[in-house]
């Protein structure tokens, strides 16, 4: 399982032309980019007077269709603001066991909110049961020992189940489900226009069923920091009010802003190729032995899959591709995960390839 350490080695220089599949957060800025962060005309975004942040806020509202938007320093703080706006203290936050929200956001809406997680089983495909939210929906409101339910939380693509994008019917199911029951839906929505592509659709209408959904500009869209949370507008003032309570509020915030206009203008186009370097990827690995896609072929840019062979640990095998210049990561135990981003081409994809295949050849030896 992924950990993140306090002291960190540096890179060796001799890595610097590595295939980076660690993750698409290690995309860079386009030329484009710093070039608009550079000439945005810039105020003070805690006083609402940042020109450029109003310009990326409404352009990201209007492409998922909410009222209005708040630009987040990360989407790990833009998940917590939804939590934080739709919960009281005590009340109960209904995720996925496997969500990045439940995982990977360090408990934030328990320690900052006073919320309770209740995580619930992902199936294969990142769902969570009809059946098991109701159950933890239906409550006996007047019962002063019961933590109430105030949000239910999904997450599309869902990472830890394979990148898969949850379907719109089954969104649909759930907003009916939480609306009967008087609850707010949150979509964690971070790679939300990989899961637009994959599905065919407008990220709107993803965005639709939620009530508040965060989008991350710092994974595949190529900017260097940001999210965004959408919502309506009583929402998302709260929120805005809560990013400065948690440190968020930022002031020139215009600069980063230009890049994730650009992130949104010009760069979610280009995702296809993404999945389709992702597609090339797993079908040279299923061609190897001693390697299994996990949970299988890839929907959009991420592509899974587990070593057997005895020579090999996870851990060794990572640190082996590793010294031959190919960086990927376990993501669950003995798993791991390769992901496709604007700065792998096909010639990397091939370079990677081939050195899964000698790592894993009968001849070969770990190194």
């Amino acid at each position: 399982m992924t950990t993140l350490l306090d002291t960190r080695e540096p890179v060796p220089a001799e890595l610097d032309d590595s295939v980076e599949l660690r993750s698409d957060t290690f995309t860079l800025p386009t030329p484009e980019m710093l070039e608009a962060a550079a000439n945005a005309p810039l105020g003070d975004d805690v006083y609402g007077e940042d020109p450029t942040v109003i310009k990326l806020e409404r352009l990201a509202a209007n492409l998922l269709g909410k009222a209005a938007a708040c630009l987040m320093p990360s989407g790990t703080m833009g998940n917590l603001a939804a939590l934080l706006a739709h919960c009281q203290r005590g009340s109960k936050a209904i995720v996925g066991h496997e969500s990045d929200l439940y995982v990977y956001e360090a408990g934030g809406a328990s320690m900052c909110g006073g919320i309770v997680y209740d995580p619930l089983p992902n199936l294969p495909d990142g769902t969570i049961s009809l059946e098991a939210l109701e159950e933890s929906l239906v409550v006996d409101r007047t019962d002063p020992q019961i933590a109430p339910p105030a949000v239910v939380s999904l997450e599309t693509p869902q990472n830890r189940c394979g990148g898969i994008p949850l379907q719109l019917d089954y969104l649909a199911e759930v907003a009916q489900l939480t609306r009967a029951h008087g609850v707010a839906l949150h979509l964690d929505g971070a790679r939300i226009f990989n899961a637009s592509v994959a599905l065919g659709v407008m990220p709107a209408e993803i965005a639709f069923y939620a009530d508040t959904v965060q989008i991350c500009l710092s994974k595949g869209l190529c900017a260097p920091i940001g999210s965004v949370l959408a919502g309506d507008r009583a929402t998302i003032a709260q929120a805005r009010r809560i990013r400065k309570m948690l440190g968020g509020g930022m002031r020139q915030a215009g600069m980063i802003a230009a890049c994730g206009i650009v992130a949104l203008s010009e760069m979610t186009g280009r995702l296809a190729e993404d999945h389709e370097r992702a597609a090339r990827l797993a079908r040279g690995l299923s061609r190897i032995p001693g390697i299994r896609l996990d949970p299988g072929p890839p929907i959009t840019n991420m592509v899974f899959f587990r070593v057997r062979d005895e020579r090999y640990t996870t851990r060794s095998f990572i640190t082996a591709a590793h010294r031959r210049g190919v960086r990927v990561e376990e993501l669950g135990h003995g798993r791991i995960r390769a992901v496709t981003h604007a700065n792998v081409t096909d010639v990397a994809i091939d370079r990677a390839i081939g050195v899964f295949a000698d790592l894993l050849a009968p001849a070969g030896r770990p190194r």
